[in-house]
């Protein structure tokens, strides 16, 4: 499960770092974030359609057939072990896209009822920006004919340091090693590195 997520690199940074321009529109606005997906918050990503320029897409992957966002709540996360045959994402398995990031947050249960957690930030050992394997989609707002683009982050099971911090669901988002993003983009991937992780309690 990945439900919050922070991204503090400059424009500059990440325009070198994945070699993609970042979209004009978005150039002056972008700055540090922290995301809430609750908040379907547009945040930065890269899509196969694209792959050299970063975009803005919102956090809750709407389908094509939806009649409104409200779906949005259930799709901020899409299990690599389903994602095959859930509705909401089987049509659009062939729209993948990089979800730009450089940590994200998940709670340690500290008793067996939940009732004191410990927040965590987990990055990578040096804190580099990395990517989440996401899937996008496009809808348009049948009211107002808008266009409405939005992604979900894919996740898979806990690997055992994430076990132990996300002690509960035992989930954690696919970070794609940087020799994957392209792969994941062009072809899509079944089997994926396990990339070594740092976890730091907040206050």
């Amino acid at each position: 499960m990945c439900f919050y997520f922070k991204q503090s690199q400059t424009a500059q940074t990440l325009a070198q770092r994945f070699k993609a321009k970042m979209s004009p529109a978005i150039l002056t606005s972008a700055k540090p974030q922290l995301y809430n997906g609750f908040q379907h918050p547009k945040t930065l990503v890269i899509t196969n359609k694209q792959p050299h320029l970063i975009q803005e897409y919102h956090w809750g992957l709407i389908p094509a057939w939806a009649k409104d966002t409200t779906i949005a709540k259930n799709t901020l996360n899409a299990r690599l072990e389903t994602v095959a045959e859930k509705p909401s994402f089987k049509s659009v398995l062939s729209q993948r896209c990089l979800v730009l990031a450089d940590g994200f947050y998940e709670w340690q249960w500290l008793d067996v009822k939940g009732k004191t957690k410990q927040k965590y930030c987990l990055s990578l050992l040096d804190e580099a920006p990395f990517a989440f394997a996401g899937l996008y989609s496009f809808w348009q707002n049948p009211e107002t004919a808008e266009p409405y683009a939005s992604f979900t982050i894919i996740t898979t099971v806990a690997n055992a340091f994430m076990a132990k911090i996300h002690n509960t669901k035992q989930r954690m988002p696919i970070i794609l090693d940087p020799s994957e993003e392209h792969t994941w983009l062009e072809k899509g991937l079944t089997i994926f590195k396990d990339i070594e992780l740092q976890g730091i309690p907040c206050i």
